[in-house]
């Protein structure tokens, strides 16, 4: 196991949009585990969403002072997870404690990890840059390594998202790939492909001057859509595993700033992507629902599935092939 690998608990995880937690408490799947958030004295917080003593769900409860208050006896607990108040009861308080989880909110976006994570969160390709973003958040059925290529994979948006992100027509382009990786990250860069015949290129892209696709430990799937001037159009999703069958994702959409002309793109964009992210989940969903018949098999890693394998290590702590070796492809688009 890498270090990376043994350190695997103390990432920070994106899990939720800071607009989702108001003045009621929200309840999530982390690792498998029920979680619920709630706005604390301290800020957001992020506790194991279960009462210790009757084991209800907090999350059915209610926030009161900046505590969280369980819905069966109204026992009350902190954003650090310790029992402040029992009604009925007198005399010193004994040491309750429900299990607290990092949390931290960053760019709209809430993180937590069920680790001691250093530093600050990664959020998407272009922080720090000047750009106009717009957040969202999906759930899909699927897993995790299948959600992240089919965000990153050039091949289906012929078939799957014909007219939005590709034209009618079958006419294809020769098209360069270089595949690139290191520690935690892979990526391709396509090149040659001018310009896509898609409604979402012809309103909000125009000339082309390459496509990146990119991977990130632990889950985070990134798109960068690159003209001569520079950055155009990106999008980040931190994707993670909330149950054996469902994928929870949290992510920027991504501009560059052109006054109003760039405003009334960034409007456009939001309803664009959501059509996508339809498309994008009902063919997942056909594909869960249809493996679970028997005889179990797994899906065969194509030609042109230039990422599957080396997502498949990053994600089990290894360092990617494509770290050691970089790889050049054609193929037409």
């Amino acid at each position: 196991m890498s270090e990376r690998g043994d350190h695997a608990k103390d990432i920070w995880q994106a899990v939720a949009l800071s607009a989702d937690i108001g003045k009621r408490p929200k309840r999530l799947l982390f690792e498998g585990a029920p979680l619920v958030l709630f706005r604390s004295v301290q800020g957001i917080a992020a506790l194991f969403d279960r009462c210790p003593h009757r084991l209800v769900e907090l999350s059915t409860g209610k926030v009161v002072g900046g505590e969280i208050e369980c819905p069966y006896h109204g026992w009350r607990y902190d954003g650090e997870g310790r029992c402040t108040a029992i009604p009925g009861h007198v005399g010193a308080m004994p040491r309750y404690r429900v299990r607290r989880y990092a949390a931290i909110e960053r760019d709209g976006v809430v993180f937590i990890s069920s680790g001691a994570p250093q530093g600050e969160p990664y959020l998407h390709c272009m922080q720090g840059k000047d750009v106009i973003v717009r957040r969202v958040r999906s759930s899909t059925q699927s897993t995790v390594i299948d959600a992240a290529e089919n965000i990153l994979d050039a091949t289906h948006t012929h078939f799957t998202h014909k007219g939005l992100l590709r034209g009618l027509t079958s006419k294809r382009h020769l098209v360069r790939v270089e595949v690139t990786g290191g520690e935690g990250w892979v990526e391709a860069c396509y090149t040659g492909e001018d310009r896509q015949q898609g409604l979402i290129s012809r309103l909000l892209e125009g000339e082309r001057a390459k496509t990146v696709g990119r991977f990130r430990h632990p889950g985070i799937a990134e798109l960068e859509y690159w003209a001569k001037h520079g950055l155009v159009l990106a999008t980040t999703f931190h994707l993670r595993q909330a149950d054996e069958h469902t994928v929870e994702g949290v992510g920027w959409l991504i501009g560059r700033r052109q006054g109003l002309l760039g405003e009334l793109k960034a409007l456009a964009l939001k309803p664009l992507f959501n059509i996508a992210l339809h498309q994008d989940r009902r063919v997942l969903k056909s594909a869960s629902d249809n493996a679970r018949f028997a005889p179990q098999a797994l899906p065969v890693t194509g030609p042109l599935d230039f990422l599957r394998r080396d997502i498949a290590a990053i994600m089990e702590g290894k360092l990617p092939a494509a770290a050691g070796e970089p790889r050049v492809h054609q193929i037409e688009l």
